[in-house]
């Protein structure tokens, strides 16, 4: 055996490069198509906003406690995209109360805020809180826990959430 020939010798060198080039490029083009081919790759595009939401719980505002979220950054949505959920709310009236579906109306972005209050939290009948008996309903919020949800083309994330101090 020569030693200085094989060291010399490097005909087998391109050859094996060559082979284990072609076989990652098959690989990853096959990953790349089985993965639109079993549909993986629609998911891609419907994913949900990336945006953050600050809360701020005023219980001292006169007749009615309010929360206010305000949308600090991020993607702009679609107020028709975003529902507003709240359990926990509870008024002088009693009942299941809920969040009416005009909280956001028009298009969300940075530096825009709604107020919940006893106008935009309904029973489950429609009626705003503070339409019953033609007096004001304070509104507890105190125990509630309200979530911005996005829903568009049947998927749905949750973008912010907030506790009440006794929830």
């Amino acid at each position: 055996m020569d030693i200085k020939r094989l060291i010399n010798d490097d005909d087998a060198v391109s050859p094996v490069i060559g082979v284990i080039l072609m076989v990652a490029i098959t690989v990853i083009l096959a990953a790349v198509i089985a993965t639109f081919v079993l549909g993986l790759g629609e998911n891609l595009s419907n994913t949900a906003p990336q945006a953050s939401f600050s809360f701020d719980y005023d219980e001292n505002s006169g007749d009615s406690e309010i929360l206010t979220i305000t949308h600090d950054g991020g993607d702009s949505i679609d107020g028709g995209d975003l529902n507003v959920t709240a359990s926990g709310v509870t008024s002088d009236n009693g009942g299941d109360i809920a969040v009416g579906d005009d909280f956001f109306t028009s298009t969300v972005s940075a530096g825009v805020s709604a107020e919940g209050d006893n106008t935009m939290f309904r029973y489950s009948n429609g009626t705003k809180v503070s339409a019953v008996s033609g007096e004001p309903q304070d509104l507890d919020l105190s125990s509630a826990t309200v979530r911005v949800v996005y829903q568009s083309e049947g998927s749905s994330a949750t973008l912010g959430e907030w506790s009440g101090p006794d929830a």
